[in-house]
């Protein structure tokens, strides 16, 4: 996707909600280099949001802040980095938006968009679960097919516990759904979460990752972005 596209829909996603404020500084709260952090911790605004009677027609309607980015089908633009959101748990759409406003998850360039005076928390809890009930696309972005053996059997050893044979996910536990991802999106967040550079991560996952080198990370995502999980009804 070409920059001056991807600018174009950003200032109409602006557009769309309004005067922002002109400088937007993203909060830092302490993450997975903090001794003693607690990747799922109950914190009041995440409890808050979950408590929440989500309403998705609402959502649907709030989702217009996003819709510039994530497209209006929540299937994601995978050349600019932006992940398909369609069918994921509502549980881990709240988590990362709760850590992305606070600051425990660095997106400097989403946080603007999920700032209280866009969003309230009650209005994450409804983006989520209009979000949660889209069908996500089986047209993700994937990766080249060169080493998917290799990539299921990291996958089978190191991810299945947590993410599901069919890569569901969990959301109990607010483990995302990695089917229908794309496949770039897989990479760099896989990289940042083996670098501690997805500060919000579990730690768990990092630490089954450090021994990942970029190529094991290409085929274990290429693989997961093949995956499929159960289909709505």
């Amino acid at each position: 996707m070409k920059p001056a596209f991807i600018l174009a829909t950003l200032a109409a996603s602006l557009l769309a909600i309004g005067p922002v404020r002109a400088a937007v500084t993203q909060p830092h709260a302490a993450g997975i280099e903090t001794y003693g952090y607690q990747w799922n911790a109950s914190e009041p605004e995440l409890q808050k949001a979950l408590a929440h009677k989500a309403d998705a027609k609402k959502g649907q309607a709030a989702y217009r802040v996003c819709k510039g980015c994530h497209k209006a089908d929540g299937a994601g633009v995978p050349d600019a980095g932006y992940p398909q959101l369609a069918g994921q748990h509502a549980s881990v759409i709240v988590k990362q938006m709760v850590d992305i406003r606070t600051g425990r998850r660095d997106n400097p360039r989403m946080y603007p968009f999920a700032g209280e005076w866009i969003v309230s928390v009650n209005d994450i809890a409804d983006i989520a679960a209009y979000l949660n009930k889209l069908q996500p696309t089986p047209d993700n972005r994937k990766g080249d097919g060169s080493n998917l053996a290799h990539g299921k059997a990291l996958y089978d050893k190191d991810c299945a516990s947590c993410h599901g044979e069919t890569g569901a996910g969990d959301a109990k536990k607010f483990y995302p759904m990695v089917a229908h991802q794309h496949y770039d999106y897989l990479v760099r967040q896989t990289r940042e979460s083996r670098d501690m550079g997805r500060r919000n991560a579990n730690p768990e996952m990092v630490a089954a990752l450090k021994s990942y080198s970029d190529a094991d990370i290409d085929a274990v995502s290429d693989y997961m972005s093949r995956l499929a999980a159960t289909k709505r009804k």
